[in-house]
């Protein structure tokens, strides 16, 4: 009779039970059982030592395993995973060839030995598809900036991180806890970072409320300071790649391991964590070196001042009225309320009777002369 599955253990039982009744012929009691006759001795052995204990099924895992990483990598492993507990194979092997361990595990083997710890999740080994479309060739040709939503702090009130990612090195500019998504406390943290790290020649941001558009006082502020100003795309979030891939990986190496009881704390364990990120942590994406290696502060000096605004000798300059409307060709045009009591300049395009608006480097909106606003 075959073994099945889940009778098993009575099988063996009854097996041995009969084996060792007098006159049996083990052969064909093999063959009734359908077992070799070495696996027939085998029970009968293990029974005669153990009783029926010794019929249950021993580990299969050799005693020694050379191919087994020894405690040593296991514990150097699980103790970088303790330090950064969102870390995967490839940077925790990072960490351990700085910490110049021999012999280095590859990626696999320590993605094994978090595994066999439990030390990783199902969705952590789940590969993320990479939504950045490009990359400046140089640091502070573009700078990204955005929010990373908000959350609730212990002792009551919000915490709104802003972060601005530097594209080239992926460097972490700036890392602010703000009370609210304001322009102005914006501003104010600009300020502090680009007296520290100077002016990038454009500036990525979404189209949320606090610089929808270029029709706000914080975009102004921006691009009077010399800086181009650069909006995605409507419900493409893809536009800022890289900003996306921070604020995942600052939840889940900051914001999920932490506590927050004030905006002071917030910030705090900003800067704890923004220095780790820049100096310390590898980055898949520059070859696992940090980002501070590829970063360099900007030449462009923040002094506070505006520089002097020079237009092209072809451009047809207007000045705004206090509600941001130019005359031209008899007719009124809206160009943007944060530009009021500015000298622009108009540059003609390709089509008959379009033109460009520039304020500065800016271009803030296009009219037409077919088209009269009031």
């Amino acid at each position: 009779m075959p073994w099945k599955e889940s009778t098993t253990m009575s099988q063996r039982v009854e097996f041995v039970e009969a084996a060792l009744k007098e006159n049996t012929n083990m052969r064909a009691l093999c063959r009734e059982y359908r077992i070799t006759p070495r696996t027939g001795y085998k029970w009968i052995k293990r029974y005669k030592e153990h009783g029926e204990t010794g019929l249950y099924d021993r580990d299969r895992c050799p005693k020694h395993s050379p191919r087994k990483s020894s405690p040593i990598i296991e514990e150097a492993v699980l103790r970088v995973r303790e330090t950064h507990p969102a870390w995967g194979g490839r940077k925790i092997r990072w960490k351990l060839i700085q910490e110049k361990l021999q012999p280095i595990p590859s990626a696999s083997t320590i993605t094994a030995i978090l595994h066999r710890h439990e030390k990783i999740h199902l969705e952590e080994s789940e590969k993320h598809r990479p939504i950045q479309r490009f990359e400046m060739e140089q640091p502070n040709q573009l700078w990204q900036m955005d929010f990373k939503g908000h959350f609730e702090m212990m002792n009551g009130g919000t915490c709104h991180p802003l972060t601005i990612l530097d594209d080239h090195s992926r460097f972490l500019v700036g890392l602010k806890a703000c009370y609210a998504e304001r322009s102005k406390k914006v501003k104010t943290c600009l300020e502090s970072i680009f007296e520290e790290y100077g002016l990038p020649e454009r500036m990525l941001m979404d189209n949320g409320s606090v610089w929808q558009g270029y029709h706000t006082g914080l975009t102004f502020w921006l691009v009077r300071l010399g800086i181009q100003v650069v909006h995605g795309r409507p419900y493409h979030p893809q536009t800022q790649g890289k900003e996306e891939r921070l604020h995942r990986t600052l939840k889940e190496e900051l914001l999920q391991q932490q506590h927050f009881s004030s905006l002071k704390d917030c910030q705090e364990k900003f800067d704890v964590w923004r220095t780790l990120y820049n100096y310390e942590r590898p980055h898949e994406a520059l070859g696992m070196q940090p980002p501070a290696n590829q970063y360099q502060p900007s030449l462009r000096i923040f002094t506070g001042h505006f520089p002097l605004i020079e237009y092209e000798s072809s451009d047809i300059l207007r000045k705004t009225d206090i509600y941001g409307r130019i005359q031209f060709q008899a007719k009124r045009f809206h160009v943007g309320k944060a530009f009021r009591l500015s000298e622009v300049a108009l540059r003609p395009t390709h089509v008959d009777g379009i033109f460009n608006v520039f304020f500065y480097k800016q271009k803030i909106a296009q009219i037409s002369l077919l088209t009269d606003y009031p």
